[in-house]
């Protein structure tokens, strides 16, 4: 397996004790996405900056493509690219004028970075808006030429730090769809996201992070098969009673259940044999269930079991 970037025992603390990173450790394969997931304050953007040489490890190592991000820092700059949850444009230029200038700050010719720029205009489908100011542009349009600018060296490796935060579902799976296209063509993507989904759908390994450390790693399916067989949804009657199932249920010892309004979602390690103990438990606190179905699980159930949340909840950054 080549392998294109690659983090071994990272450490990074910031004023007043508060460790980002602790003793981090990972390896991405070459033209594959990768997944980082995690809650809010989990290091997944410490990560990022340091893998970008934004930041320094206090202790550790990390390279991409064979570089060290802390010794030759130049050397991986000119072969990345970065887009954030924020747009990194100017938004007085126009579209075209951004991508321009990007590319001859990346030392291409005038002659080359407009015909760049052209072309990834048209890539984004952005070529309609190429000469209007980017405070003009929407929200996912913004997304698109944020994207746009991180490929203007064509970069063998990208990062994307929470890309399609904020996009409705036609721009997010417009740019699922570059993201693809991009991978096929031999890029490596290692990707922060809150959409379980878009992890689900684009990575090939998922990380979940949690207070500076790795605490799983795995195919979208590893992870999935390592929680259980099933999932059974239960309707109960009143919210009231999905609350008092739910505790009877933690209180057998099984805290990896999602109690929602009258919803209940309970991952059955023992698979669909262990619903007899499941409607013993209801009998016991006199709850009858309105209505019931079993499912595969799903990441963000893998993720409620790891970290004890929801990611809607703990909202991941």
């Amino acid at each position: 397996m080549a392998v294109a970037i690659q983090a071994e025992n990272l450490v990074k603390e910031y004023k007043g004790g508060v460790r980002a990173l602790d003793g981090l450790s990972l390896e991405v394969e070459a033209g594959t996405v990768f997944g980082l997931l995690g809650p809010n304050g989990s290091g997944k953007t410490t990560t990022v900056r340091i893998l970008t040489t934004v930041a320094a490890p206090d202790t550790g190592s990390a390279s991409v493509l064979g570089f060290d991000v802390v010794r030759q820092p130049e050397e991986v700059r000119t072969r990345i690219g970065l887009a954030g949850q924020f747009a990194a444009v100017d938004e007085n230029l126009s579209g075209l004028e951004n991508l321009r200038m990007i590319g001859q700050l990346n030392q291409l010719t005038r002659t080359s970075a407009k015909l760049r720029a052209n072309e990834l205009l048209e890539v984004f489908e952005l070529t309609g808006a190429a000469k209007r100011s980017v405070k003009t542009y929407s929200g996912g349009m913004r997304r698109r030429l944020d994207l746009a600018a991180a490929l203007v060296n064509s970069p063998p490796v990208l990062f994307l730090d929470e890309p399609t935060t904020g996009l409705d579902p036609y721009s997010r799976q417009s740019l699922w769809q570059v993201i693809e296209e991009l991978v096929a063509g031999g890029t490596t993507v290692l990707l922060t996201t809150q959409y379980l989904e878009e992890a689900d759908r684009l990575a090939k390994m998922i990380a979940v992070m949690d207070q500076g450390r790795m605490i799983a790693q795995g195919t979208p399916a590893q992870l999935k098969a390592g929680l259980g067989a099933s999932v059974v949804e239960l309707e109960m009657k009143s919210a009231a009673d999905a609350h008092l199932v739910g505790e009877a249920i933690r209180s057998r010892g099984n805290g990896s259940i999602r109690v929602e309004d009258t919803k209940v979602e309970i991952p059955l390690e023992g698979g669909p044999t262990q619903l007899r103990w499941l409607f013993d438990v209801m009998s016991e606190v006199s709850c009858e269930p309105h209505g019931f179905s079993l499912r595969e699980p799903s990441l963000d159930d893998v993720f409620l079991s790891l970290t004890g949340h929801q990611a809607e909840e703990g909202r991941m950054g």
